[in-house]
């Protein structure tokens, strides 16, 4: 069984993470207020460890498909990131929270259907 697999409950705990980050700068509160997440700036050390998470996490999903095993879960992560990207791109600003909650529990729930399969085969 490859170490990297057992990277995944690390991208679990990064996704909720994210899911709370993004609640707070694009959240409910912010969109009644019509406050720009973009104006709010996050503080240099949350931001630099932000984006280290996100290139580390897409490393890893692009290092799943050359696996025998996880393949197609790093597959569906990888095209549940991009339609969402493509989706918050493409949306305004009240419906980019809506894209990123669902894309968030998607690939959540993603990432624990690749920790039971990893148990499973332990």
């Amino acid at each position: 069984m490859p170490l990297l697999l057992f990277l995944a409950p690390l991208f679990v705990v990064f996704e909720l993470w994210q899911l709370v980050i993004s609640e707070r700068y694009v959240g409910i509160k912010q969109i009644e207020r019509n406050g720009d997440p973009r104006a709010l700036g996050l503080h240099e050390f949350t931001a630099f460890a932000w984006s280290m998470m996100i290139i580390s996490y897409w490393i890893w999903m692009a290092a799943l498909l050359f696996l025998r095993f996880g393949r197609v879960h790093g597959l569906c992560l990888l095209l549940v990131s991009v339609i969402g990207y493509v989706l918050r791109r493409n949306c305004g600003l009240k419906w980019v929270l809506v894209v990123l909650t669902f894309e968030g529990a998607l690939r959540v729930g993603l990432l624990l259907s690749l920790c039971v399969y990893v148990w499973r085969r332990l």
